[in-house]
Order: C-alpha cells, then structure tokens, then sequence
C-alpha cells in the first residue's frame, strides 16, 4: 500500500481509506437487459440457490457474497455480466439514448460497452475501440455472449481514432474510460500497487490526455463526453481535465451520483487546477465498500 500515501493530503480518514483497500472487493454482477429482465434474473438465482444482495442505487445490480460471476448457468446464457460496482458509473452517467450513435474509446474487454448497448436498447450504434488484439477479441466474446448486436469493433489508438468508417458523422456521446495506473482496483487485484512507478502514472497521463481530446473532438456539438479511470492520481484525473479545457471545446459540468464521494481537486503538489474539475467524483473504497473510481462529465458546447 506504500505508493498509497502520497494520496493521505487528500483523503479523508486515510486509515479507514487504507483498512479497505486492504480487504477483498465484494463480486458483482449487472443484469443484461438486452436478454433478461431484472426480476427474471432475481427468479434465475433463486431457482439455482445463488445467494445475492440487491445494490440500492442501482435496480440491475447484485453482489454475490458465496459464488463467482461467472460460475452460473445465467452468466453462460448472458443474463448477467460480471462488473465491479463503481465500474457501472460511467454508462450511467453517459445516459445514451435508444437510436443514438456512441462512441466507447477504450472499449476492452466490453463490459461498459455492452452496458451501453443495453441502456440503448440495442437500438443505434455503438463503435467500440481499442488498440489491444488480444483485448478486442475478449471484447467480441462478451458482445456475443451477451447479445449486443449493435456494436462496431475497431482496433486503432483511440488518440486518432478515424470517423471516415462511419460516414464521416460525430458522435452523439463518448465514453472514455482509459488505460490508467488501476490504482483503484487495488482489493480486486493485490498485486497491482507492486509494479507501481511515478514515471508509468505521468507517461500514461499524457495517453489519456490525447484519447479525451480526441472524443471531444469527435463529439457533436450539444453532445456529452464521459471520462472515468479506476486510479487516485491526480495526474491521470483532474490533470487530463484541466489540459482538454485548455485544447478543445468542452465544460466539466455537475451531475447527480447516489454514492458518497469527494469532489475533483483544483490542487495537488505544484500543480493547481480549473476550479470547474470539482464537478468530478472521487469515489474511494472505504466510502461504499467498493473499488475506487474517478468519473466527470464534459459538455461540448452546442453552435
């Protein structure tokens, strides 16, 4: 937990923060809408004698508390997904609407992007980007399993990503949750704080950076752009923000999260901040008993 206590400043009861990082993340799951409704799944679990525990913020979720995800025969038949509480934020603050054409930049290996595809009706399209081979093909398996039949799969870097594919058209919103340090994923995964450096966090910065930039580029005006990442550092959060208000068209506008969180922050060490990267949340582990999570929500003005 060492690369942790660069983050006490910022964190509130560090300890607490700490003392939940260290105990096992809680097994989730999101019901798949485009095949199964909520309270068949509810009738499927019972039926099978799968303990679950409702989510009260969000109606489609369920932690298991005694079985794995995946060891089901609704996870085979794609009724439910296997995701991380806080991992469902982001489509949910994207809010994307049946018949609307999204763009999911770093979209491996799928869970956000078939989440999108459910909150759409499976109506529109989805074009799903990343960079990784091997992730895109995990991708196509969860967009398979799980019905999702409007999705588009492209294997470029998400910083140049091309329209020309698509007619040449914008977007009505994008999803950008990218690469980062997983800091945050730290009670799924104990070894990820082992391999951690400071030059890995300020070199994929500059990644993230050209990856928002690109989606409010490609975003029409009027249109709504999401940013997440699953790390605390700022130089992956408040940041990427502050440099994409200086390098294109957007605002960082409030919205509604019913989970305990912290605001963005406007300073950290010697670098200070656009007071509007405050509309952004924090979210840390010993708040909801989750992973940790960073998310805002960019507006790009209307003409």
């Amino acid at each position: 937990m060492e690369p942790l206590d660069r983050y006490r400043p910022i964190i509130d009861d560090f300890e607490a923060f700490i003392d939940a990082c260290e105990r096992p993340l809680p097994s989730a799951v999101r019901v798949n809408t485009i095949k199964a409704s909520v309270e068949r799944v509810r009738t499927a679990l019972a039926e099978s004698n799968i303990a679950y525990d409702p989510v009260d913020w969000h109606d489609g979720l369920f932690v298991l508390p005694e079985d794995s995800p995946g060891a089901n025969w609704p996870y085979f038949h794609g009724w439910i997904h296997g995701q991380e509480e806080v991992s469902v934020i982001p489509a949910e603050v994207l809010d994307p609407q049946p018949g609307e054409r999204v763009w999911d930049a770093c979209a491996a290996p799928g869970s956000k992007t078939t989440q999108l595809a459910s909150l759409m009706e499976d109506t529109g399209e989805v074009v799903a980007t990343d960079n990784n081979l091997g992730r895109i093909s995990a991708l196509r398996t969860n967009t398979e399993r799980l019905g999702a039949t409007t999705v588009a799969v492209t294997h470029e870097d998400g910083r140049n990503h091309s329209v020309k594919p698509f007619g040449g058209e914008e977007y009505d919103r994008a999803l950008v949750d990218v690469p980062c340090s997983c800091e945050g994923t730290v009670r799924k995964n104990p070894d990820t704080l082992e391999d951690w450096t400071l030059s890995h966090v300020e070199g994929i910065s500059g990644v993230q950076k050209g990856i928002l930039k690109r989606a409010v580029e490609v975003t029409e005006p009027g249109g709504t752009v999401v940013y997440s990442t699953c790390t605390f550092a700022p130089e992956e959060n408040e940041a990427v923000l502050d440099y994409v208000l200086e390098e294109a068209a957007c605002e960082i506008v409030d919205y509604d999260l019913p989970l305990s969180h912290a605001p963005g922050i406007t300073e950290w060490q010697d670098d200070t901040f656009d007071p509007s990267v405050t509309n952004a949340k924090r979210i840390y582990p010993h708040h909801n008993d989750t992973g940790g999570f960073f998310c805002a929500k960019l507006e790009v003005p209307a003409e």
